[in-house]
């Protein structure tokens, strides 16, 4: 089972399109959407489901999964459900560059105080991470430098922030959500 959760943009027709690509790996995708504009609510909402689908399902090694937005979410909520993420483009700082998009962006650091500490530490090796050169959104290098110490990153020189294309690296998120 993959979990796919949206970004900040949940009407994207892309959204459907990565849905599609993940079936290729495994046929029960489950797309999961939420708020986005409220997340302490979205928290709440999201482990909820999160952990419903992991009930209803046989799969011994569900994956999260994510784009920008959805990345920040994969990350804490499959750590804290304890299943492997993959995030594409995560945007580990919505507090920082939401201001105007939601109505609480200050609720990101209460979050990020209150979930477990040191998480990545905790979570090391449980995360693969896809970054894109061309994000025009996100500053990819400083992604990079905060999560390499974590996880593995695979670089991808064609797509942009949506990230519309995951086909290519199929083959990687299959091996990682397989591998035992």
């Amino acid at each position: 089972m993959i979990i796919y959760l949206h970004g900040f943009d949940s009407t994207s027709p892309g959204n459907h399109e990565k849905v599609l690509q993940l079936k290729f790996i495994d046929d029960d995708v489950r797309f999961i959407n939420y708020s986005t504009l409220h997340p302490k609510h979205d928290m709440q909402h999201l482990l909820k489901e999160v952990d419903k689908a992991i009930q209803q399902s046989d799969d011994p090694s569900p994956v999260i999964c994510g784009v920008g937005l959805g990345g920040y979410w994969s990350e804490r909520i499959g750590f804290l459900c304890g299943i492997k993420q993959v995030i594409f483009n995560p945007n580990l700082h919505p507090e920082e560059n939401m201001h105007g998009k939601i109505d609480r962006p200050e609720e990101y650091e209460d979050i990020a105080t209150k979930c477990v500490t040191q998480f990545r530490t905790k979570n090391q090796g449980r995360c693969l991470v896809i970054l894109s050169r061309n994000d025009e959104f996100l500053d990819n290098l400083k992604t990079m430098s905060e999560l390499s110490d974590y996880y593995d990153i695979i670089w991808d020189d064609e797509q942009s922030h949506k990230f519309k294309k995951i086909s290519h690296h199929l083959k990687a998120v299959n091996a990682f959500k397989c591998d035992q």
